[in-house]
């Protein structure tokens, strides 16, 4: 379903190695917002909810729920640092556009 490259597992598990909680795995989803009409949103999990689809790439859990699922079926996840700015890009084939900054799409 989504793609992480080795970039995007390698923060991902510096995330859930420094995280102040014990995490279980990370959380994407997409909800209506942002500059384009949908935005993503990441972050550490701790449990799965009802109607989640769980992946596992290079021993990260990675949860989605069923609202997100068809709007990133197929994407790729990668991290990437620049010299103004570091963090996860969105290669996500559902998307007919998305802005500026990336973190939003129609």
């Amino acid at each position: 379903m989504i793609t992480l490259t080795d970039n995007a597992v390698a923060a991902v598990k510096t995330a859930l190695s420094s995280a102040s909680e014990q995490a279980e795995g990370f959380r994407i989803m997409v909800q209506t917002g942002g500059c384009a009409g949908f935005k993503y949103i990441m972050g550490l999990e701790s449990v799965s909810r009802q109607g989640d689809v769980i992946t596992e790439t290079d021993g990260i859990k990675l949860f989605v729920d069923a609202d997100s699922q068809p709007h990133v079926a197929g994407m790729t996840v990668d991290f990437v640092t620049g010299l103004d700015s570091s963090g996860f890009v969105f290669d996500n084939p559902n998307a007919r556009d998305k802005c500026g900054c990336g973190k939003s799409f129609s």
